[in-house]
């Protein structure tokens, strides 16, 4: 119970961390220069463009009806965290408006792109963690992907192109461009966010001497081997498969332990984006 609890803590730590790094992002780089966001954030942007209300209201007020659909439908710690992060996210972009007239990106296309970077690395955060989210888009995707098996991305992508649409509509195409440069970056920055940066190798390895490659692996290197069992499918012959995971840093090592005990050994190596348990990266 206690670890749950701290787990809980975790989570919603993270939320907020990620939150305020996407408020930053907004009053920083995309505000002064007259940029959208995506979803609801960008609904709210054009609300202050236009009338000059303030985002973080609007943010608010906006996703109160997605709530309450997403009441209706969806399970109830996603909408404990979403309302969490929703909340988080629209205080942070009112507590720190102070910074759009600090001026820090002179340079419209520097601001899209660094604005993109600062907010996708600030959502990936919130996507990292279990039914993380902060409203807006993510509930109607979420519901339709559950109601009628549509995929995420695509809705949101559909969400995003009627903002930019309108964005180039109501403030004239460039400023809707360098929105559409900056959601992309944003979304490949939170792509890589949520897989985690510290990459690793997965390892094949089918040899005739399994034993002898496997046990150089853990003393020498000093990671878990796994045998897979195999068989050939033109010869019959049943093999051991060598499989075990290692950092970017090792695979070199694992190289010149199969050259020299085996040389015509067949290696396949493959990118592992996240790897959780032992050894690595706790999952809790």
């Amino acid at each position: 119970m206690r670890k749950r609890v701290e787990y809980n803590i975790k989570r919603y730590f993270q939320v907020a961390c990620g939150t305020l790094i996407g408020a930053i992002s907004v009053n920083t780089f995309l505000i002064p220069h007259h940029f959208l966001s995506g979803g609801v954030s960008g609904l709210a942007l054009i609300s202050h463009y236009l009338f000059n209300l303030p985002v973080g209201v609007m943010i608010v007020v906006l996703n109160i009806p997605l709530f309450i659909w997403a009441g209706r439908v969806l399970e109830r710690d996603f909408i404990y965290i979403g309302a969490f992060g929703m909340i988080a996210f629209s205080v942070g972009v009112d507590l720190t408006q102070f910074l759009r007239e600090a001026h820090f990106v002179d340079d419209a296309m520097l601001a899209a792109i660094y604005g993109g970077v600062v907010s996708g690395f600030g959502n990936g955060l919130v996507f990292r963690v279990e039914n993380g989210n902060a409203g807006g888009a993510d509930i109607p995707g979420r519901i339709l992907r559950k109601q009628y098996s549509f995929n995420l991305g695509t809705v949101l992508f559909a969400i995003n192109m009627i903002i930019v649409i309108c964005s180039s509509v109501l403030f004239g195409v460039k400023p809707a461009m360098l929105t559409l440069i900056s959601m992309y970056i944003s979304a490949s920055v939170l792509d890589k966010t949520i897989e985690g940066f510290d990459r690793k190798k997965v390892v094949f390895i089918i040899s005739n001497k399994p034993q002898e490659i496997a046990d150089a692996i853990m003393t020498e290197i000093g990671r878990g081997v796994t045998f897979l069992h195999g068989e050939g499918a033109y010869t019959g012959y049943h093999k051991e498969l060598v499989y075990c995971v290692v950092g970017v840093t090792q695979l070199a090592g694992i190289k010149k332990i199969v050259e020299e005990r085996d040389r015509y050994a067949f290696m396949t190596v493959q990118d592992a984006a996240e790897v959780l348990g032992r050894g690595f990266r706790p999952s809790i």
